[in-house]
C-alpha cells in the first residue's frame, strides 16, 4: 500500500518575489517627476544619480549592496543637511552686514 502524502506538502506554495525598487526619482531643484536617474559603477565604487531635466548631479561612494533608492535618499539627506541653517531671513542681514562693513572700511581709508 501507498503511503499517503501529507498536509503540509500541500500547503508549501511558492514564494512572491520581491517587488522592484525604483530607478528614477523626482528631482530635489526642479520637481520634475522621473527626471533623476540613478548609475552605479562598482569597478570604480562610484555612485551618481543625474536629472537630465536641470542637469544637477550628486556622486557617492558605492559598495556591492549599493541600490538606486539608496543613492537618491543620499542626496535628498545632503540636500537638507545643507539646507539646514539657511534662512532667508538671515541670508538678507548677512548681506547687509557684509555691505555696511565694506562701505565703513571705505570711510576709514
Amino acid at each position: 500500500m501507498a503511503k499517503r502524502k501529507s498536509m503540509s506538502s500541500k500547503m508549501a506554495s511558492r514564494k512572491k518575489p520581491a517587488p522592484k525598487l525604483d530607478t528614477t526619482f523626482c528631482c530635489p531643484f526642479c520637481n520634475h517627476p522621473g527626471g533623476v536617474s540613478c548609475t552605479i559603477d562598482l569597478k570604480l565604487y562610484v555612485a551618481s544619480a543625474v536629472c537630465y531635466v536641470c542637469q544637477e548631479a550628486y556622486h557617492t561612494a558605492a559598495h556591492h549592496l549599493t541600490e538606486p533608492v539608496d543613492i537618491y535618499h543620499d542626496w535628498i539627506d545632503a540636500c537638507e543637511k545643507a539646507n539646514q541653517g539657511v534662512d532667508a531671513g538671515d541670508y538678507c542681514l548677512k548681506r547687509q552686514r557684509r555691505v555696511g562693513s565694506g562701505d565703513d572700511s571705505d570711510s576709514d581709508a
